[in-house]
């Protein structure tokens, strides 16, 4: 068991799947952890996983660490709360806004600046499409980014606290001011989301015969559209200025592709598209590659394998005996066949080499 850097105890307030997963990872470090949930079937539910122990009432907690992770909309109620009723611990929440929450808590005339020192909004950019405490996990957090967005208020020892909950939590902390968070995840996270919802919607009256052809194109686009719609009615709600601006310039980018596709043969139609589709190229680029580094553009190949168990497994153990690493992997299956394809991201210049010893041992490869 890894040293804790924090003394304990914690208190969570709040057991969905991140509040459990916390409870989970600091456990594993040995803290303990007090569990306070509104729902008690949630906080029984946390406490059977070992994610902590029950909140008692009665019980005189002196916690160094309260993590609020409430829903957006309520949050800073909670914040303000744990501040008034644990006087010496430092308290965050893991909400995915920073800004309204502040604001919030800055515009209650109860919470003077003393009690704000001890406050630090952070946000987890971790999570499944599984909720509640039972997809809970103590590992969810592994080499995720953490964002710390402290206030001008917050103390060098609240912002620490902080940090050090991120790190148990195997977490790489990122710092933000509230204003840059908001406007990241804006981008990063809430956009993607409502593109996916808009994307899925489409799909609602669509004949089944139609949605076959669907390959991994339309499944990577509308895998997040299966989200919490009541979660993100709060997070958009509480973001919406940020988001705003950025659809404002996707509306822009959508009618001018209306225009050029009602005279798709007009002059400059064409070049326009391909201008379209190139911006998108110089975009997508720019996303991190792997371990966060430069992106780096990998060669793909299709590898058909039969549907049965093992195959996969037999497959990517030949590789490393092969001696190339797999950049990325992608699962897809044959509309009507038992055949599975994987698809291969591997460094351009291991390609050819792979794709012939891959050959050799009797594996059909789609060049």
């Amino acid at each position: 068991m890894n040293p804790s850097h924090l003394s304990g105890p914690v208190l969570v307030l709040g057991t969905g799947l991140l509040g459990a997963s916390i409870g989970l990872g600091l456990r594993a470090r040995g803290l303990d952890v007090v569990l306070s949930d509104p729902s008690p079937s949630a906080q029984a539910v946390a406490v059977d996983i070992g994610a902590g122990r029950p909140f008692d009432a009665a019980e005189k907690l002196d916690p160094q660490l309260v993590v609020v992770a409430a829903p957006p909309d309520v949050t800073a109620a909670v914040v303000a709360g744990a501040l008034k009723a644990h006087p010496s611990a430092v308290v965050v929440d893991i909400a995915s806004v920073k800004g309204a929450i502040l604001d919030e808590l800055a515009a209650m005339d109860s919470l003077g600046g003393a009690e704000l020192s001890r406050y630090v909004g952070t946000h987890p950019m971790a999570g499944r499409e599984r909720s509640g405490p039972v997809a809970a996990r103590g590992e969810l957090f592994n080499s995720m980014p953490w964002v710390l967005c402290a206030s001008d208020a917050s103390t060098p020892h609240a912002v620490k606290v902080a940090h050090s909950l991120a790190i148990d939590l195997d977490a790489v902390v990122f710092r933000f001011t509230p204003e840059e968070h908001d406007g990241a995840v804006a981008l990063v996270s809430h956009l993607p989301q409502v593109m996916s919802s808009l994307v899925a919607s489409r799909l609602q009256e669509t004949p089944s015969h139609a949605l076959s052809l669907a390959g991994n194109g339309l499944r990577d686009v509308t895998r997040i559209a299966a989200s919490d719609p009541s979660l993100w009615v709060q997070i958009l709600g509480a973001n919406a200025p940020k988001l705003l601006e950025i659809m404002q310039g996707v509306r822009a980018d959508l009618d001018r592709l209306i225009n050029t596709l009602s005279a798709p043969t007009a002059p400059g139609a064409r070049l326009d598209l391909a201008q379209l589709m190139a911006e998108g190229n110089a975009g997508q680029s720019r996303i991190p590659g792997k371990h966060g580094g430069p992106a780096q553009q990998y060669s793909w190949l299709t590898v058909l394998v039969d549907d049965k168990p093992g195959q996969i497994a037999r497959l990517l153990t030949e590789i490393g005996e092969i001696g190339v690493n797999v950049e990325d992997l992608r699962l897809d299956h044959s509309a009507g066949l038992q055949v599975g394809m994987v698809e291969l991201s591997v460094l351009p210049s291991r390609r050819v080499a792979l794709v012939d010893e891959l050959t050799q041992r009797g594996w059909k490869v789609l060049q």
